[in-house]
């Protein structure tokens, strides 16, 4: 860690200058991925991320810098080197360092540290024979284990000085069917803000099952034929949906730059009566938890959308000095190379009372998305396109055979209007976010939901 003396310097440095903040954002962050393919270790693979990252504002402007070097001299060259960007003369003297310190979000019972390899390539290899055991058409299994530890300090020229230290695991299974010349793919990969403690609570052999039977099961589907009908989302990473195509522009970094479909409009109507979602920071042990935002401002829940109703964006600090808004612990980044900007934690639409007999019951031709795979969505307008992993008609008020090939296509805040059931089982899928400052650990989840009308799209088999 820096010592405040140091700190002190570099933040005088910085606003040398001009500027009237400036901040200095420090991690050491270690991590250790290790990959099985066909119960054969493939890669293990651990690394180090250390270094510094500088950043200096002017009102609505920012310049910012970075180093691996935690030397006084490099850091005061750095400082000085950004400062030229400023408008000449020093107006603002960083204020006296107070440390601050936060509620604990992700408490750890097993430190990651004292757990050997060897008991971890073990887990690997028991999901390894429980997915490849599951049924023949299992042709190939990939698992996979992630752990990263991250202690960071944040220091700026308001006074702040603030520390976190951050543990995360996770635990992925991919499963390929293979018949008559053709693959098909299922996937699951839990995982926590927590230590080796996550295996008390994740049977590996039950993620090496699902993901087998998700591949199996859409190895014998036929092809999803199109059209626009009513869609049952299945709860937790269906909740993908809601973070792509709404979720995303509801950042800060993009209202701000007049580059999103809800821009301007709090306090309006933007979705049904039966939608409340909800960004949660402070989530315990959520994969995207964590007690301080990458600013030093503690995260906290945001209710996003109440019962239909905009109510809140994701808020940073930079984005907030150009909408004028305060900052809603959302400010992010990838690493000390990164600048912060807006971002998720843990996003979900919150749960309703509607039945699953009842969602399906009541739909003479649909289709059930039991699991969402990837996507694409262009926040400025909303319009999205994702793949359903794993798909099941819906014919005559039950569900049916599977189907294969499917896709939802549509408009995000079209698509929230048209949700016309919200169940009640919330359930947490866990994913990474790729943005402007890189890829960032987050949750996404639901209840199962019902949207109306939605378009799919799909093929005939013999197309």
């Amino acid at each position: 860690m820096l010592n405040r003396i140091m700190v002190e310097r570099v933040l005088n440095e910085a606003l040398s200058r001009g500027g009237d903040f400036a901040e200095i954002f420090f991690e050491d962050k270690m991590t250790s991925n290790i990959k099985l393919v066909q119960g054969e270790i493939k890669d293990s693979l651990s690394g180090r991320d250390y270094g510094v990252g500088i950043r200096i504002l002017e009102g609505t402007n920012s310049v910012y810098g970075y180093t691996n070097s935690s030397s006084e001299k490099e850091l005061v060259d750095l400082a000085r080197s950004l400062s030229l960007s400023m408008s000449g003369e020093a107006t603002v003297r960083p204020q006296t360092m107070r440390e601050t310190l936060y509620s604990e979000n992700n408490s750890i019972k097993i430190p990651i540290s004292t757990v050997g390899k060897k008991e971890k390539v073990e887990l690997l290899k028991s999901a390894y024979h429980a997915a490849k055991g599951y049924d023949q058409v299992i042709s190939q299994v990939t698992t996979a284990y992630m752990e990263e530890e991250q202690k960071i300090l944040i220091a700026n020229s308001d006074g702040l000085w603030t520390t976190d230290s951050r543990t995360r695991v996770r635990f992925a299974v991919s499963a390929t069917a293979s018949l008559n010349g053709e693959l098909q793919q299922g996937y699951y990969a839990p995982g926590a803000s927590m230590g080796y403690e996550l295996f008390e609570y994740v049977d590996v052999d039950k993620v090496g099952v699902e993901a087998a039977r998700i591949a199996k099961a859409m190895i014998h589907a036929d092809y999803a034929q199109g059209g626009k009908i009513p869609v049952v989302i299945e709860n937790g990473f269906g909740g993908v949906l809601f973070h792509e195509a709404c979720g995303h522009a509801l950042e800060a970094s993009f209202v701000s730059k007049d580059a999103s479909a809800f821009g301007g409009k709090l306090e309006q109507e933007v979705a049904s009566p039966h939608v409340t979602a909800i960004d949660d920071g402070t989530m315990i042990n959520g994969w995207g938890t964590t007690n301080i935002d990458d600013e030093g401002t503690p995260t906290r829940k945001n209710i996003l959308i109440q019962n239909g109703v905009l109510k809140s964006y994701l808020v940073d600090k930079i984005n907030g000095r150009r909408m004028g808004m305060e900052s809603t612990g959302s400010a992010r980044r990838q690493s000390y190379r990164y600048p912060p900007t807006s971002r998720m934690n843990n996003t979900y639409i919150a749960p309703g009372h509607m039945t699953h007999n009842d969602m399906i019951g009541s739909i003479e031709r649909g289709l059930y998305a039991k699991n969402l795979g990837g996507g694409s969505v262009n926040p400025a307008t909303g319009d999205f396109n994702f793949a359903v992993m794993e798909g099941y008609l819906i014919k005559n008020g039950k569900i049916a055979g599977p189907v294969r090939g499917a896709t939802l296509v549509g408009n995000g805040i079209e698509v929230l209007k048209l949700i016309d059931g919200v169940g009640s089982n919330l359930k947490m899928g866990q994913g990474m976010c790729g943005a402007a400052s890189g890829s960032v650990p987050v949750s996404v989840g639901q209840p199962a939901i019902r949207v109306s009308s939605i378009t799919v799209g799909g093929r005939k088999e013999d197309d």
